[in-house]
């Protein structure tokens, strides 16, 4: 198993075990997967997005090699112009350390109806604790929660987290129901 996976994950796990999950959770700009694989090893099939090939690489021995459900998506989400998350839907979607501000619409219109996402990442608060510190890829006072303010706030935090510090918000969310979705199959 690679690097431990986030805590947030680990406490909200069983929102997605107890799911009917319809379609899979994609893992947003994965890395080698370390959260990703946490859902895959308990059999919930995932999407394995990132840019990097050879990270993608360590995430496909592992699903292979344990015989895991996931497929490996090899996507640049910020190639400008482009909306990659266009036409694609997924019961949950959990990103960590990642902020493409751009991306964030297109993220909310690919969770199905009732569906998920958990999010993580750094504030501005986290300049003072080292990197990243560029303002492009830290999220501004109750940012993140203004993305999701019309969705189902399950759980938010921002703040100073301890071990190790870092300044962080995060979230879990669920889509609302729209009036037509009890017609879906």
């Amino acid at each position: 198993m690679p690097k431990k996976a986030s805590q947030l994950l680990l406490d909200h796990l069983d929102l997605l075990l107890d799911a009917k999950l319809s379609l899979p959770v994609l893992d947003l700009a994965c890395g080698t997967g370390r959260n990703g694989l946490v859902l895959a090893h308990h059999g919930i099939p995932v999407v394995f997005a990132d840019k990097s090939i050879t990270a993608l690489e360590a995430v496909k021995r592992h699903l292979s090699g344990n015989a895991l459900p996931g497929q490996i998506w090899q996507v640049d989400l910020e190639q400008t112009g482009s909306n990659p998350l266009a036409d694609r839907e997924f019961s949950a979607i959990i990103g960590f350390n990642y902020l493409h501000r751009p991306i964030f619409s297109a993220l909310k219109d690919s969770v199905e109806p009732g569906g998920l996402v958990i999010y993580e990442t750094f504030t501005v608060e986290n300049r003072r604790f080292g990197r990243p510190s560029n303002p492009k890829f830290l999220l501004r006072h109750g940012e993140l929660k203004s993305i999701f303010q019309n969705w189902e706030i399950i759980f938010y935090f921002e703040g100073i987290q301890p071990e190790p510090a870092r300044g962080i918000a995060q979230i879990v969310a669920r889509r609302p129901m729209s009036p037509w979705s009890q017609y879906r199959t």
